[in-house]
């Protein structure tokens, strides 16, 4: 399971079809420059969450 967590933000940030458009842009930003950073500031819960679930 703990695996699978740390899968996420690679897959979500390799599959460049997911947020290759331009909107919703984000002050000013189109989709395609914020969501990598978005995935990249919501890297460090995902990595709690796995060493979290590891020490179970």
């Amino acid at each position: 399971m703990r695996r699978l967590l740390l899968l996420l933000p690679f897959a979500a940030t390799l599959w460049l079809p997911l947020y290759n458009r331009a909107e919703p842009s984000l002050w000013g930003f189109p989709f395609f420059y914020w969501y990598p950073f978005a995935c990249l500031f919501a890297l460090p819960a995902v990595l709690w969450l796995a060493q979290r679930s590891a020490r179970r």
